[in-house]
């Protein structure tokens, strides 16, 4: 049975996802990771790639190669997002992945994907496990330098948006202080929503009746609200935590120090010192969807644009041998 792998570059993290699918065409993973590079670190002021976030991605991207050597991948897709879409010397990251990704698959190389392209994915990725009479479906991919928002339901996506705006964008513009100052995280919360007008604009999200939060912020929130020792992802998976303790979380961890977010169990330290900028996007979504929808509480979902891409290389059996950037 064939054996894929998917692999999503975004602005902070770098993750891998090594699967097959069982006979019911469901995924089994055979091996899921995350780490912190901070690709985009300093893209937001000065449109490049720092050369030493390339090396961290780098480092990270060898060791998957060879997991996925190891597992024996036939097919592989790696897309990158935000923070690739922006830099000028983005010919340098492909050149390394190029580099890497052949010795799985040859040919292999990585894409840079649209915002409604990752939407899509994140979706897909995102509900398949959810009952389908809890549609339509919000689904919010909460990134270091965007954020996706999609609506849909069983027959698939009626309308997605990718706003610029993110945990670490967020941070490095508005947040310098430990921790923020009332005036930070007034001009923060005025930036977020400003970057989040349109894509409420072209999403229609009235008559949702399910938020899915993915990707690291809505997980740590979850692990941080749900008062664990340690991030265990088959306790926050599916988890569901209600608006109003999901708000005293946010408002929580934008007021702490690094030091006491560092402190806080779940909490991975790639993380510590930009929660509270996606903390602030998240209390901006709410805020939205509290004013536009029935809903009262978010769903968290492990299972996002990894799973998306992986579903498409099963399901495709020319993918993941070569595809075009952007």
């Amino acid at each position: 049975m064939s054996v894929v792998a998917a692999v999503d570059c975004g602005t902070n993290s770098i993750r891998l996802l090594v699967a097959r699918a069982d006979g019911a065409g469901r995924l089994v993973d055979l091996h899921r990771e995350m780490r912190v590079v901070r690709l985009g670190q300093g893209v937001d002021a000065t449109g490049r790639f720092a050369d030493e976030a390339i090396e961290r991605t780098r480092i990270a991207l060898a060791d998957y190669v060879d997991i996925m050597e190891t597992l024996g991948t036939e097919r592989v897709r790696m897309v990158a997002t935000s923070a690739t879409r922006d830099a000028t010397n983005r010919d340098s990251f492909f050149g390394m992945t190029a580099e890497l990704l052949g010795c799985v698959v040859p040919g292999a190389i990585a894409e840079v994907i649209t915002g409604d392209e990752e939407a899509r994915l994140s979706f897909l990725g995102a509900v398949g496990e959810l009952d389908s009479a809890r549609g339509p479906f919000v689904v919010t991919d909460l990134g270091g330098g965007s954020t996706e928002m999609v609506v849909g339901d069983a027959d698939g996506v009626r309308a997605a948006y990718s706003a610029d705006i993110g945990c670490v964008r967020l941070t490095e513009r508005c947040l310098p202080s430990d921790p923020p100052t009332a005036d930070e995280v007034e001009a923060a919360r005025a930036f977020a929503a400003q970057r989040l007008d349109e894509a409420f604009e072209r999403v229609p999200i009235e008559g949702a009746r399910t938020w899915v939060g993915v990707a690291g912020t809505m997980t740590t929130l979850s692990a941080v609200g749900a008062g664990l020792a340690d991030y265990d992802p088959e306790v926050i998976h599916l988890s569901r935590i209600s608006l109003s303790d999901l708000d005293d979380v946010c408002r929580r961890l934008v007021g702490m120090t690094r030091a006491d977010r560092a402190a806080l169990g779940p909490m991975h330290p790639g993380r510590v010192d930009v929660i509270g900028g996606g903390a602030l996007v998240t209390m901006e979504l709410a805020r939205r969807l509290t004013e536009r929808t029935a809903i009262t509480e978010l769903v968290v979902s492990e299972h996002d644009i990894l799973d998306g891409i992986a579903l498409g290389l099963l399901d495709s059996p020319t993918a993941g041998a070569q595809a075009e950037t952007d």
